[in-house]
């Protein structure tokens, strides 16, 4: 038993690794499966409390191992706090659940009390492969009532991605361009072959806000930073130099569940590929954003449960097709595991 500040508590710490469907293929690199680490609390009364934390390696972040290190740390001395953001983020995650549960609120309302909750819309996550495969996950994806459709794309594919996509899915569809940084001195150029396609936005095409900024000033296409603004601080740069709109968040990679970024820019929630509790926390904190920004009825990148094999929820995948609420199984998160799929995951 430890005290965090919120009673004594009995602290769980459980890597776990789900399988893809398919590899996920970004510009970045390919995945075969993701690995993430649950902390469950549970205090005096068996109220328990979840957390998640995904390690951002992909991106050349905190591996695996380090996670799960810092949360037993912080397990056997719950005053250190973490290092790295994904344990940080496990651990805010987790006690604002059971702190919710005690006041018997689901966790938006915990966070903000004003909140309204509401359906948010997601976009497909399209993984990158060869045109003829993206084109099939797009129409499989709209099959299924999705609307926006993010590419992961690198530099030598993105305009034939774009160009295909969009004669697949008509001028209706969104398309966002998620090039992960990779695009170089070759973005400018990239940005403006995209042009005739009408991209809603490009993630992230370089990697640096003085690089956006530049590329921020020669585009009419809106930008979105995501690697490039991770704190509060960096939101307040990227608006100082005008280096993108908006950012993407990601819960695990801000290291808690402030998704406003000091309110220096506009921001909306994505997966970090995220197991059903950190995509049920992700739900709730959308709840605490203005549905306006970065502009109305904006798509959330937290459709992605159906990339996986299967889930951890006892309840089945969170998102409906292509809406997600903030689960309401009960108070806080709100979210069951199924004790024996995560049995057979874990690490």
């Amino acid at each position: 038993m430890n005290d965090t500040g919120v009673g004594p508590l009995s602290v769980e710490v459980i890597p776990f690794a789900m399988r893809f469907r398919r590899p996920y293929v970004t510009a970045a690199g390919v995945l075969a499966r993701r690995e993430s680490v649950l902390l469950r609390l549970r205090d005096e009364n068996g109220l328990t409390g979840l957390g998640e934390g995904v390690p951002m390696s992909l991106r050349g972040g905190d591996r695996l191992e380090l996670v799960v290190a810092e949360l037993e740390a912080w397990a056997d001395d719950p005053g250190l706090l973490p290092a790295s953001a994904p344990a940080r983020c496990a651990v805010s995650m987790a006690v604002a659940d059971l702190v919710a549960k005690r006041e018997q609120v689901p966790l938006w309302q915990y966070l903000d009390p004003a909140a309204t909750p509401r359906t948010l819309k997601c976009n497909a996550t399209i993984t990158s492969g060869e045109v003829s495969d993206v084109v099939t996950q797009c129409e499989t994806w709209a099959a299924d009532g999705f609307e926006v459709f993010k590419l992961k794309a690198g530099p030598g594919e993105a305009l034939e991605l774009a160009k295909a996509v969009r004669s697949a899915l008509g001028h209706e569809a969104k398309l966002r361009i998620d090039a992960n940084g990779t695009w170089g001195e070759s973005a400018g150029d990239l940005l403006k072959g995209l042009e005739p396609f009408g991209p809603e936005l490009v993630e992230e095409p370089v990697t640096g806000l003085a690089e956006l900024a530049a590329l921020s000033r020669g585009t009419g296409i809106p930008l979105v930073a995501d690697e490039s603004v991770n704190d509060p601080e960096e939101a307040a740069d990227a608006r100082f130099e005008q280096a993108c709109e908006a950012a993407t968040v990601k819960l695990s990679k801000i290291g808690g569940l402030d998704a406003s970024l000091g309110g220096h820019l506009p921001t909306y929630l994505s997966s970090a590929l995220d197991g059903p509790v950190g995509i049920a926390a992700a739900a709730h904190v959308a709840q605490t954003l203005d549905p306006n920004l970065p502009w109305p009825g904006m798509a959330h990148g937290l459709a992605t449960e159906r990339l996986f094999e299967q889930t951890l929820s006892a309840t089945g995948p969170l998102t409906a097709l292509n809406e997600l609420d903030p689960p309401a199984n009960g108070f806080g998160l709100g979210v069951e595991l199924d004790e024996g799929i995560l049995a057979a995951c874990r690490l």
